[in-house]
């Protein structure tokens, strides 16, 4: 159930950042792309331990024990999330937390 529901909820949000993207609102895209990042790491943990993080840290340190190579681009990323409050970000921004949505959803074995 969890895992269904967490590749339906990355899906959602991978494609809504695409059509964000698309209409060049790139800070909205760069928070659903993440977003979507964040249900990958979650969809991963949950098929390595068969538990999900309970909140933003819990997640990272999960993430940093068991997933190191995604905790790296899971810590990049989110301060540019963060930003997406204050800070207008870029197109280029956008399309980097793309790829790295995509990296980790490939990671879960999750075609796009």
């Amino acid at each position: 159930m969890k895992k269904d529901i967490l590749e339906q909820t990355a899906r959602e949000y991978f494609s809504s950042g695409c059509d964000e993207y698309l209409k060049e609102r790139y800070n909205a895209a760069v928070v659903l792309f993440f977003k979507a990042l964040v249900a990958y790491v979650d969809l991963l943990l949950l098929q390595k331990t068969d538990q999900t993080p309970s909140s933003h840290n819990d997640r990272f340190r999960m993430a940093q024990k068991e997933l190191p190579e995604v905790y790296n681009i899971l810590d990049k990323d989110f301060p540019f999330y963060q930003d997406s409050y204050v800070q207008r970000l870029t197109k280029e921004l956008a399309e980097v937390i793309k790829s790295d949505a995509e990296t980790v959803a490939k990671k879960s074995g999750i075609t796009l």
